[in-house]
């Protein structure tokens, strides 16, 4: 690939997405977008760059935007967060709020629906424990074609084995023939909305929770910090910020502190409390057999 080629993708991809591409991601440029050229009938990753550089057109800038995004993800997804999630955050959460207002939670590029559907389990296995409250869950990404496949709930038999305890895969999936789907009563606690998190999002309202895992690792320092400053504006100030195990605030903004003894929660730098004691527990936890609402 020709560098200004190279260049003209890589501008396109950040200013779209955030996600920073550097000449050593040369070969995901090629396995993503020279698929992408075929569908659209071209001949191949030439002749994209030639429809990009020349005809500007908004359905392919989307197409290639999506394209190089990164839609990883699988169930329970590193586990602790949502042992931090359902033992430290939830009874915080219950205990601090009247029961009249809903606790609501954001899944920041959700890509595939993993993340907000074991959230939702979650909420689901801690019902006896939670007083009543009514709590909102949304759900973003910035590709419409993730969204679709989340908003289904349709997934393959390698995709259930990432990460899901055969007991809640029992409770709350149903086989359709090869594939597995998240249970109808999961899928309605989730609304999945189009949203880059690189565009102003106070319009999807306050939260008390946010899951922002596994993205702003793909960002450049700037993006990081807007993205940060946005976050800080639309959470609530007892609220707590999931982040990626390999993400963190330092060197980038002061709004937000870890949570002495859980790693990737923070919440906003004032209201730090005092160290908590750390949680324990394995996958297996997740199976706790708890009443449903």
């Amino acid at each position: 690939m020709k560098p200004e080629d190279f260049e003209l993708l890589r501008s396109l991809v950040e200013e779209r997405s955030g996600l920073v591409l550097t000449k050593e991601k040369l070969y995901l440029l090629e396995s993503r977008l020279i698929p992408l050229a075929r569908k659209r009938g071209m001949a191949g990753l030439d002749k994209l760059i030639r429809e990009i550089r020349t005809r500007r057109e908004e359905s392919l800038l989307t197409a290639v935007t999506e394209a190089m995004t990164t839609n990883e993800s699988s169930f329970f997804r590193d586990i602790k967060p949502f042992e931090n999630f359902r033992k430290f955050v939830l009874p915080k959460l219950v205990e601090g709020h009247a029961a009249g207002r809903a606790i609501r939670i954001w899944s920041a590029a959700c890509s595939t629906g993993q993340e907000p559907y074991s959230i939702a389990i979650c909420l689901r296995e801690e019902a006896a424990k939670l007083g009543g409250h009514r709590f909102e869950i949304v759900a973003t990404d910035l590709s419409v074609e993730v969204l679709e496949k989340a908003k289904v709930g349709m997934y393959s038999q390698f995709e259930i084995q990432r990460g899901l305890p055969i007991q809640i895969l029992m409770k709350y999936f149903k086989q359709v023939d090869e594939m597995w789907q998240v249970d109808a009563s999961i899928r309605a606690m989730v609304k999945f909305r189009k949203l880059n998190l690189l565009q102003e999002f106070s319009s999807l309202g306050r939260f008390d929770v946010v899951f922002c895992r596994n993205v702003l690792i793909y960002f450049g320092k700037a993006t990081k910090k807007l993205v940060f400053d946005r976050l800080r504006r639309i959470m609530l100030t007892d609220g707590f910020l999931f982040l990626g195990g390999a993400e963190t605030v330092l060197g980038i903004t002061d709004a937000f502190c870890r949570v002495d003894g859980y790693r990737g929660v923070y919440q906003m730098l004032s209201e730090i409390k005092p160290s908590w004691p750390s949680t324990s527990g394995t996958k297996e936890n997740l199976a706790a057999q708890a009443p449903g609402p």
